[in-house]
This record gives structure tokens, sequence and C-alpha cells, in this order.
């Protein structure tokens, strides 16, 4: 027997060695392939659902706002404004929020229009008459009787801003069409005093009659008001800053709406609540007359008070503050296509888009 010389016991260990290490010898672990499709992305979340529109009423004696819907003119709910003496009502553009005044309790009540519940409630000043928003909804002005001024509350964190004086027992609110002024009539004094808005300063008084009270912004871009202590409503010019206007209409005037009939108008509606009738203007204030009258308490109807006109102009919604309950009126035919009870004594209406 030969022996291995040292040369090739080395090379044959080497080669041992080499063959235990390579790392093709040990088979690679089969990857398992699922047999279950891709599973598909979730679906994106659904816009939320639009309101469809709606009437809103204000009752002073219930502390509430009825809700009616706007088609079928069916109530839809009732909301508590968790405070006393529910007055005046304003609507955001975006129809989100709407602002109640209570004259009792001295606040603004903020109202979810989705879940329809009050979720904030603003102590402005004693017994806050009217809210109106800018015409950006930045901002809710309201008018405190009791204080003679104009509190401002930003419409985001419902926070007080600040507040302007103004003349004597303020209770209406209105701006001009590019946001410039703000009028508010002032019944102690029996004058409306234009306060600029940017610098919250009154620029001008101009004198009414007695208890002006409502302020609404005509088609004609001019100021509509109404001395409820008298028998006429008023026409304020904002290019001259002076009433241009002053028509009777009947006793206790109340609130002015602007709609029309077919192709003719707009007129203006006016409440007259001494005469329980609905007063149709045409809005020519050189030459304004009386064109008709619609006689409420035919319908069942005592003490007109809020009215508004749906977008189209086509429908006005009259609140009887006398027999707590809402007329919706055909304007082309003066009929009442329906009849909505709602609170103790309905004082303002406002209608959704």
């Amino acid at each position: 027997m030969q022996r291995q010389r040292p040369l090739a016991r080395m090379l044959t260990w080497a080669l041992v060695l080499l063959l235990l290490g390579l790392p093709g010898c040990t088979p690679a672990p089969r990857q398992e392939t699922s047999s279950q499709p891709p599973q598909p992305a979730p679906p994106a979340p659904a816009p939320p659902a639009r309101l469809g529109p709606r009437i809103y009423v204000a009752n002073e004696s219930s502390n509430s706002v009825t809700v009616i819907d706007g088609v079928s003119f069916t109530t839809l709910g009732t909301v508590d404004a968790r405070n006393q003496a529910t007055h005046d009502l304003a609507l955001s553009r975006d129809g989100t929020r709407l602002f109640a005044t209570n004259l009792a309790s001295g606040k603004l009540s903020v109202i979810d229009t989705n879940t329809l519940e009050t979720i904030a409630s603003i102590p402005t000043g004693s017994r806050c008459h009217v809210v109106t928003l800018t015409n950006d909804n930045r901002y809710a002005w309201v008018a405190n009787i009791g204080e003679d001024n104009i509190s401002i509350v930003d419409t985001t964190n419902y926070r007080i801003l600040g507040t302007i004086p103004v003349g004597h027992g303020p209770t209406g609110i209105a701006f001009s069409v590019d946001g410039r002024f703000a009028y508010v009539s002032n019944q102690e004094d029996k004058n409306v005093t234009v306060v600029d808005t940017t610098s919250h300063e009154v620029i001008e008084t101009i004198p009414v009659k007695t208890n002006p009270h409502f302020l609404v912004l005509g088609p004609d871009r001019r100021i509509w008001g109404t001395n409820t202590g008298e028998n006429d409503i008023y026409v304020i010019d904002p290019a001259t800053q002076t009433k241009v206007a002053s028509i009777e209409v009947g006793p206790n005037p109340q609130q002015i709406a602007f709609a029309y009939k077919g192709m003719a108008g707009p007129y203006a509606y006016v409440t007259v609540s001494g005469s329980n009738q609905i007063v149709v203007l045409n809005t020519d204030v050189q030459n304004a007359r009386i064109i008709e009258q619609i006689d409420v308490g035919s319908f069942q109807a005592q003490r007109p008070n809020g009215i508004w006109a749906s977008p189209e102009g086509t429908r006005l919604f009259v609140a009887n503050e006398g027999s707590h309950n809402l007329l919706v009126i055909d304007t082309g035919t003066n009929e009442v296509i329906a009849t909505v009870p709602v609170g103790r004594k309905p004082i303002r209406v406002v209608v959704s888009r």
C-alpha cells in the first residue's frame, strides 16, 4: 500500500469543504403563492347629502323654531332654541347654520340645520332683537334694544368681536348691496342710523316716523323699512343716504318681501297687521302705488307679521302671530296653497335655497 502524499491529502480535504459550502447544494424553500384575488380599495366616503329647500319659523312664545319642508310643506321638526322669546332668524349662505335672537334671554342661538340642534348660545346684550349676516357671511350683527348697540359676532368661532353704539332702541338692520354701509332703525329716536362697516362709525342719521322697525335690501338696491307705529313704509337711497319715498299701506306695517306675478315684477309685499292684509306695491319709488291687497283673514289667519319669498319669487311664506300658523301663497293667483300650524306667536320666516 502506498502512503498518500501530504499535498494530495490537502487537496482532498479542500474539495470536501468546498462541496459542503456550496450554496446550491441545499434546495431553496418554495414560496407559497396566494390563490385569493387582490382586494379592491375601499370606496371613497360619499359627500354629505344636500338639504332640500326648507322653511324656518321663529316662534316667540314657544321659544322654538319650526322646520318645514319647502316642497311638501310638511313639518320636519321643532328646534328648542334653549333660550327665551325667539324672535328673529338669519340663515347662512350655505344653509348649515341658523342664527336666532332671543329677546328675553339676551342671547343668540346657533342651530345646526343638519341635526336640528342648538349648538351654541351667545350672550349679546339686553333684549337682543334682530340678527343680520354681513354680505360675506363672516359676521352676524345683532341689535340689542336694551343697550342701544350692535354686537358683532364671528360666525366661525361664535365670539363677540365688539359693539357699536347706535340710537335708542335699535330694532332693524340691513346692509347696502356693496356691504359698505349698515342701516339700523331706532324705534325710540324715530330714525335710521347709517354705519360705515369698515370704521364702525355712524356717518349719517335719517329721520323717519314712529317706531321704525323692519329693514331689508330691495331689488332696486335701496333700503326698504316699515314704521310699525304708523301706516307707512319708507325707502332709503344709499347713493345719497336720504329717504326718497314714503308710501301709505295701512295700520301697523310689519315686514316686506319681494316677489313676481308671472313675468311682472318685482313687487313689494307688505304684511299689515292692523288691517289683517298683505299689501302689494310696485317698486317704482317715484310712482309707487298699491296694486292689490290680500285679506289673510279669509284664510283663517290673524295678524300677519313675518314674510319671505321663495328664491324663484313665485311663493310667499307668511307667519301669522295671532293664529299661530304659516300661509303659503301662490303669487300668480294670490291663493293659499298650504296652511301649516307652527308654534305660538310666529314672528319671523326665512327660507333656504
